[in-house]
């Protein structure tokens, strides 16, 4: 049966995939039926990469841009459930009503999310890291599209006993939603079992694997061998360990693309590395997690988002304008960069156009775009804006062309302020507009509300 699915939607690929899917884009042929691996690190800033001006090595990243493409303004959420509900849909996160970190059920079961259209494509679907949008076992990945789950139900856990936040899901170390325990760093473990997985794949089913790494979140502690090749320069046992965590990621997406290499996939194998908010400077040893066996240093984190403003949490570009590359050899062009605004939303749109999903927008209600045509070079995408709902709804951004738009307001939901950028001349969101561009702060306003108007029209069921 895997087999004549295999068949049948690599047929239905090629007969609906001539064009793009997505309206206003340029008629462009679209490659069928690739293998995809999904990495997204965790609160990894814009400068913590050697090639955005970072003081740490991350040759394996590199090498990865190097082969593909930079996308140099590629957005997500200011925190991590939200942006893990906006890759996993499509759709903006405040459709949801998930605008922070949740334990909560966060979508509702009938959700079309990407691992579900995939897996109807005949396609094998893993996930290895953190699901976050759901952390009881009856909330988890398996029940959202995944054949295989492996690692953290809930957020971000200790590196060696792998323990979220004390409370109800404390202990949330599972595969396939069966919770257990195990020796190791959570880096080495979750590389491992998404290599593993690799090598297990057959020659005639697709894969899709997403690994939503728990690197560079805290709390943080590395092992020597890694501090050791810290370089000097870096001091403080929390900045060390904050560079070591950051080698230690760029070992893991360098063990999962050699695995994609050996098996022989590389030629049809897409693989993108993002991450899901910007670096963060919060108290390393935080209190709210069970210190067991972890010994985490104290101090501050060393997250750089420089030359961006702000951090993670933010609506500034620091918060949400991530390190993001895309590689597909032959298909995309090695050594390429693009300035064009992108958006999370819009990967579940592009992997489904590529697998052959047959989308009905009346029901997926897809706030992204098929990306295709910009990744591949031979088309562009049509003219739209990008919206974002800030942490706990206080907060809304809007990205217009080089425009952008930031409300901010009060408990009591009533607007108490609003900034107004030119991102082409202000890169670091210095100089608010407000006052010397009226119409154009009107024109966003009402583009805003637009968009906004369709949050929370998704909510899952209370839990």
């Amino acid at each position: 049966m895997k087999l004549q699915a295999y068949l049948f939607y690599t047929l239905l690929a090629g007969f609906f995939l001539l064009n793009s899917q997505s309206q206003g884009q340029d008629t462009v042929t679209t490659p069928a039926r690739p293998n995809i691996v999904f990495i997204i690190a965790d609160d990894l800033g814009w400068a913590d990469v050697d090639f955005h001006g970072g003081n740490v090595p991350t040759p394996n990243l590199k090498q990865l841009l190097d082969e593909g493409m930079g996308l140099r303004q590629h957005y997500v959420a200011p925190v991590c459930s939200p942006t893990r509900a906006g890759f996993m849909t499509g759709r903006y996160w405040s459709r949801f009503g998930i605008t922070t970190p949740t334990n909560s059920l966060a979508l509702p079961f009938n959700t079309v999310t990407v691992a579900k259209a995939l897996k109807k494509s005949a396609y094998n679907t893993c996930i290895t890291g953190k699901w976050h949008l759901g952390s009881k076992a009856e909330w988890g990945p398996n029940h959202f599209g995944f054949d295989h789950s492996y690692g953290s139900m809930a957020g971000g856990v200790t590196p060696w006993s792998h323990f979220y936040k004390k409370g109800p899901y404390s202990t949330t170390w599972h595969r396939n939603e069966k919770l257990f325990s195990e020796q190791g760093h959570v880096t080495d473990l979750l590389a491992k079992e998404a290599v593993t997985w690799i090598e297990k794949q057959k020659d005639d089913t697709p894969f899709f694997l997403y690994v939503p790494l728990t690197a560079v979140h805290l709390p943080i502690r590395e092992p020597q061998t890694l501090l050791d090749r810290v370089p000097k320069e870096i001091t403080g046992e929390v900045a060390r360990h904050y560079a070591a965590c950051i080698l230690h990621l760029d070992d893991a997406v360098g063990q999962i693309v050699a695995a994609v290499e050996k098996s022989g996939k590389k030629d049809n194998t897409l693989i993108i590395f993002t991450s899901d908010n910007g670096g963060s400077t919060a108290e390393n040893n935080d209190t709210k997690y069970p210190n067991i066996k972890d010994d985490c240093p104290n101090g501050a984190l060393t997250g750089n988002n420089l030359p961006l403003r702000g951090k993670k949490g933010d609506l500034y570009e620091g918060g949400t304008r991530v390190p993001t590359i895309v590689r597909w050899p032959g298909k995309i062009a090695a050594g390429s960069s693009s300035e064009t605004p992108v958006h999370i939303v819009d990967w579940m749109p592009t992997f489904c156009s590529l697998a052959g999903y047959p989308a009905d927008q009346s029901k997926l209600k897809w706030d992204g775009t098929n990306l295709w045509p910009l990744l591949s070079g031979k088309g562009s995408l049509p003219a739209r804006s990008l919206y974002s709902a800030g942490t706990s709804f206080r907060s809304q951004a809007l990205r217009d062309g080089d425009w952008k738009l930031i409300l901010f307001f009060a408990k009591n939901g009533n607007e108490n302020k609003a900034e107004l950028f030119n991102l082409a001349t202000d890169l670091n969101e210095k100089n608010n507009l407000t006052s010397t561009e009226p119409n154009k702060l009107a024109e966003l306003r009402k583009k805003l509300k637009k968009l906004a108007a369709n949050d929370r029209d998704a909510l899952a069921p209370k839990s």
